[in-house]
């Protein structure tokens, strides 16, 4: 999980009221790795939602952003027991909490879900590609392979890199161009990942193209829809029928 990316924050806050106005404290233990290097603690000060100063371990000293703030900071900066304590939170406050979040995140898993689509090409000498789409997925190692009536295919394959979505998920496509060599073929996408049992194995339905079989779906969706207004439209005529009063002619 150590990676630039990721950025995450531990927040602790503690709060003082005095006479209405709002003084409080946002303590954050800043990283990208369990790595103590790797880790910043900062303390923010603030008033009435304005940060008046922060402590930072990188700088190892407060800076003030305000007029009251760069005299606050000032003050503390001369106070040396102060500066060493907070300086010494980076390692026995953050990295505790740092490691114990590596430990619980590392311990999870997450099962990808596949999807098969189609696509052009967009030159070589092959007529068709499949996309293998693997979504959602945690550890990140993952490994994606195509199988054509149950061999591996390694010729014609390209992949992404294990792309991170931000929230520790991770997705990965992998793309196969193909020329179909004859009927009934089966060609399958294959995902191999901590979080399942036995590979989990995706079979590709050459039958008719994604499109047509979006057309279908739209068409019928119509033809569902103009029968259910035309049964509403029956059912309202014959109530109305119902209701009506013949009166004879003279």
């Amino acid at each position: 999980m150590a990676s630039s990316f990721l950025r995450v924050s531990l927040l602790f806050i503690s709060l003082y009221t005095a006479d209405g106005f709002r003084i409080y404290e946002l303590d954050r233990c800043v990283f990208n790795s369990s790595d103590l290097k790797d880790i910043e603690y900062i303390r923010s000060e603030y008033f009435n939602k304005v940060e008046l100063a922060r402590f930072s371990s990188s700088l190892g000293k407060f800076v003030g952003y305000t007029e009251d703030g760069l005299k606050q900071a000032d003050y503390w900066n001369k106070d040396n027991s102060l500066l060493a304590g907070l300086r010494a939170l980076k390692e026995t406050y953050c990295k505790q909490h740092v490691d114990n979040a590596y430990r619980a995140a590392l311990t999870k898993s997450a099962e990808p879900y596949v999807r098969l689509s189609s696509t052009a090409p967009s030159g070589g000498k092959h007529s068709a590609m499949l996309v293998c789409s693997v979504y959602d997925f945690y550890p990140k190692q993952i490994r994606v392979k195509w199988t054509r009536d149950g061999q591996e295919v390694t010729s014609d394959v390209t992949s992404t890199d294990e792309l991170a979505d931000g929230d520790w998920y991770y997705q990965i496509h992998s793309h196969l161009e193909y020329t179909p060599s004859r009927s009934g073929e089966k060609i399958s996408c294959m995902v191999e990942h901590a979080s399942l049992r036995e590979p989990l194995i995706t079979d590709w339905d050459p039958s008719m193209p994604e499109s047509e079989r979006n057309k279908i779906a739209i068409g019928a969706s119509g033809l569902i829809l103009g029968l259910v207004l035309s049964l509403a439209g029956f059912i309202y005529y014959k109530r109305k029928a119902r209701g009506r009063i013949l009166v004879p002619s003279s």
